[in-house]
């Protein structure tokens, strides 16, 4: 049966590609895809943005190409083909990424799809393809490989089972894990993190503040000032261009509960934050998408009632490190947030490689229930 590969060209075919992943993860009675009751389908409205090349500031450092697979003339898969010049510059390499891949169970489908992005970003110039990466590292990235029957949190890809088969089919193999753990508030603080926050606040001095609102222009910058620096030297990090670093604070001051959203400061000098989101994915799970008419009044409903957090924002200037500020904010994170309410937490993600982190909520008795994985292939 035929296979062709075509990019994506003008609105129709946008539509299609927008509208492809229902068809793997709610497929009608008949169709080739699945029902993936986990699935969390994205806002229309944030898929358009992401793409939209006016005005998402992804596109002032970066150059994407999306594609979709036919088989006998029918959609069976998509997938965008992705170069970075911010990242390639600051990693010293030439990397490109493939991102948003969706398909069915079939591996010639999956290996013609990747095969055509391969020799898109080839033809930039790359010697090597890491993903999926959605955009790029400081955006959605890693294929799901366990927990498929748990939703994800919010801003956490879902990927179906098979999905791991078909990257390894096309020649991929494992670059990087990342790591989630959850726990619950029924599992106590450990006497450890309460003693270690203890010993950061008294030996460094640690203060920990509520952000501003009043104060968020400045606040923000004190973010990606610290996160510039606490993540400079990790895995797959890329400095955040301003346009989009000031996208996404625009999206946090609306989600955000200031009462646990945190800053350490050392001598007046902020050297850590802690930014928090509520997980609306149990919201979003039944929107399909759709934010008008009526989900805007879901979401503010589900917003009010949401019990889970994710922390997904977190960072501790370097020199500041390995100095307890870490477990005083989990402390501050748990004591703050049982009074708000909050009855569980994600952390996500987590490097594989941060052992320290890791070892610090392992020996709570976090768990680590989910990994994504990041996959590499050389050209």
């Amino acid at each position: 049966m035929a296979i062709e590969v075509r990019p994506v060209e003008g609105k129709k075919d946008f539509k299609k590609f927008l509208n492809f992943p229902y068809k793997v993860y709610r497929a009608k009675t008949g169709e080739p895809g699945g029902h993936y009751d986990a699935w969390v389908p994205p806002l229309d409205m944030d898929m358009k943005h992401m793409f939209d090349r006016k005005h998402n500031g992804l596109f002032d450092h970066a150059e994407l190409q999306e594609y979709l697979a036919y088989r006998n003339g029918a959609v069976a898969g998509r997938i965008v083909a992705i170069v970075d010049h911010a990242f390639c510059e600051y990693q010293n390499t030439k990397t490109g990424f493939v991102g948003f891949f969706e398909a069915y169970d079939d591996v010639d489908v999956a290996k013609a799809l990747f095969s055509t992005a391969e020799d898109w970003v080839r033809s930039k110039g790359m010697a090597r393809v890491i993903g999926p990466i959605n955009g790029s590292t400081n955006y959605q990235l890693g294929n799901q490989i366990d927990s498929f029957d748990t939703l994800p949190v919010i801003e956490m890809p879902y990927s179906p089972p098979y999905y791991g088969k078909l990257y390894e089919a096309a020649g991929y193999a494992k670059d990087q894990d990342l790591y989630s753990y959850k726990m619950k508030t029924t599992l106590k603080l450990s006497d450890k993190i309460t003693r270690v926050a203890e010993l950061a606040r008294k030996r460094s001095k640690v203060e920990i503040r509520t952000v501003e609102m009043k104060n968020w222009d400045r606040d923000v910058n004190y973010v990606r000032e610290i996160w510039d620096d606490a993540w400079r030297d990790n895995w797959g990090y890329v400095p955040w261009n301003k346009s989009e670093f000031d996208q996404l604070a625009d999206g946090l001051k609306m989600a955000i509960d200031p009462k646990i959203t945190l800053f350490a400061y050392v001598d007046g000098k902020p050297v850590g934050f802690a930014f928090p989101i509520p997980d609306l994915n149990p919201v979003f799970h039944g929107m399909n998408g759709k934010l008008l008419p009526f989900g805007i009044f879901k979401l503010l409903a589900g917003k009010k009632k949401a019990d889970s957090i994710r922390i997904a924002a977190f960072g501790v200037r370097k020199e500041y490190q390995n100095k307890g500020i870490d477990a005083l904010f989990v402390y501050e994170l748990y004591t703050r947030g049982v009074k708000q309410g909050v009855r569980g937490a994600e952390f996500s993600w987590i490097l594989e490689s941060n052992l320290h982190l890791r070892n610090l909520l392992e020996n709570w008795g976090a768990e680590h229930y989910r990994t994504h994985r990041v996959y590499g292939k050389e050209l």
